[in-house]
């Protein structure tokens, strides 16, 4: 074994698939008293790098495709087929959001409770089907309808990926891990603008054309994805195969060291651990900036095609999907290097603070200017500062919580909070408001200032509960 125990040895049995009893050496409180090997440490690191992030963040691409393709088939044609006038468009959005925001928090604990090995490929299948149902619609509260399913079956999908990392990796590690799935959000708007500008060159698919293509051919890509996922996916280290026993032993005890005050990884549901993860203080914070910054995010995603089609008014369609892609990808950059930087720092907070200026001299950009090449510059601006902070923030109110209850309630409460950002991003681009919409970049200046002004009193908190006796309220008692 590579693990070199300072007190009792003990080895593993031959049962593998259940590690939630005594750990290998604990403390009275439950915490670790082993010493791990860096070195094997970093080499099952990688194992699990290469074994489950490629899957997760696959699933999660397609995710977003299916969320996002709306912006791209609204400007194929899509809004006219279904004669959409005034609101029409914010209300298939909205529809969307209600049903992402209600089945948030319980579709975490449901992946808690079957376990995100099954529930991800399964929920991964059931919004392809949504989203392959989209290309039958022939009227907007059809549309409506099957975008509330859509967000009923994708809910669960970003807590309960970020839960189900947290299963296998430290605190330190789990923004960056994070990170390389959320970096699928930015490339998703540039790989789904690349996606939809093939497949609008095709003649049709089956009976369909134009718009419909898109929702049938992404959506029939991402059933496949979540069958692959039923074979690839893991449950959690305990019963995996591509470990040794050894390996079992390390990935589970690396990551029960750091639960002060528990010997289980995994336990089961339970309501004041629940209340504890959705009550803890940074996760409120945190999950109020994320709400915030959701604002942004999602409204960029929806209507970044329109905004460019204003910034490019003679582009053909074509042209215009392609020119949504490079912000993307200059984001996607960024959704990586902040949360890098954040595992080696083991911060999030600072990286808030650094980003949100950054938005807010995007949005600026486009209040202040009409020339077109500042306001496509201001988009990449915006897109490189915004994406960074989903892994940040979720990775934030996984490190601050203990149990695996309190994680799941943690993380899902943070998403659910993030997405009414998302409800209140569909009305931010109002029809009227075109082609500068000041009211949808105002907004977003606003909410962004206001990220910089919660992220600097989280900091200015923490620094007081660092003082410790150095607090001017401490009083000796000798």
């Amino acid at each position: 074994m590579d693990i070199e125990q300072q007190t009792v040895v003990s080895t593993v049995g031959e049962k593998d698939d259940n590690f939630n009893g005594a750990p290998l050496s604990m403390g009275e409180l439950g915490q670790s008293y082993v010493h791990i090997d860096p070195a094997a440490e970093r080499k099952l690191r990688l194992k699990i790098d290469l074994a489950i992030v490629p899957m997760v963040s696959v699933m999660y691409l397609f995710c977003f495709i299916d969320r996002a393709n709306l912006g791209n088939a609204k400007i194929a044609g899509m809004d006219k087929e279904l004669r959409m006038k005034g609101y029409d468009y914010n209300v298939v959005i909205t529809f969307f959001y209600i049903s992402y925001i209600l089945f948030e928090i319980p579709a975490t604990m449901l992946c808690k409770y079957i376990g995100p090995g099954w529930f991800l490929p399964l929920t991964t299948i059931l919004f392809g089907v949504a989203s392959l149902g989209t290309a039958w619609v022939h009227t907007v509260p059809q549309a409506s309808g099957v975008r509330f399913v859509l967000g009923v079956f994708e809910a669960g999908m970003m807590p309960g990926i970020a839960y189900y990392l947290s299963r296998w990796y430290r605190r330190a590690e789990l923004a960056f891990r994070i990170s390389l799935y959320v970096v699928m959000s930015p490339l998703a708007g540039a790989f789904g603008g690349l996606l939809a500008y093939a497949i609008l060159r095709l003649d049709s698919f089956g009976n369909l054309r134009e718009w419909r293509m898109l929702f049938a051919i992404e959506g029939l890509v991402t059933i496949v994805i979540g069958l692959l996922g039923l074979v690839l996916l893991t449950d959690r280290p305990e019963t995996a195969r591509w470990l040794t026993a050894e390996e079992k032993a390390l990935a589970v005890e690396r990551v029960r060291s750091e639960r002060v005050g528990t010997t289980k990884v995994l336990e089961e549901i339970n309501g004041a651990r629940t209340l504890r993860g959705i009550l803890n203080p940074i996760t409120l914070s945190t999950a109020t900036i994320f709400l915030l910054n959701n604002v942004t995010v999602q409204g960029l995603a929806f209507f970044l095609p329109t905004i460019v089609g204003t910034i490019y008014s003679g582009a053909t369609v074509v042209e215009l999907q392609l020119r949504t892609a490079p912000p993307y990808l200059v984001g996607a950059f960024f959704t990586v290097l902040f949360p890098g930087l954040s595992w080696r720092l083991d911060r999030r907070n600072m990286f808030f603070i650094i980003c949100a200026p950054l938005t807010m001299v995007g949005y600026l950009m486009f209040l202040c200017s009409h020339e077109a090449k500042v306001r496509y510059a201001a988009t990449f601006l915006v897109a490189l500062s915004v994406f960074p902070f989903a892994p940040l923030a979720n990775g934030q109110v996984s490190a601050n919580v203990v149990s695996d209850t309190a994680r799941s309630a943690a993380i899902g409460t943070n998403v659910m909070l993030g997405n009414i950002g998302g409800l209140v991003s569909g009305w931010s681009f109002l029809p009227w408001d075109g082609p500068d919409y000041r009211i949808g970049n105002g907004l977003n200046l606003g909410t962004s200032s206001t990220v910089l002004v919660l992220a600097l009193g989280l900091f200015a908190w923490e620094q007081i509960e660092d003082l410790d006796w150095k607090h001017p309220d401490f009083e000796w008692r000798l």
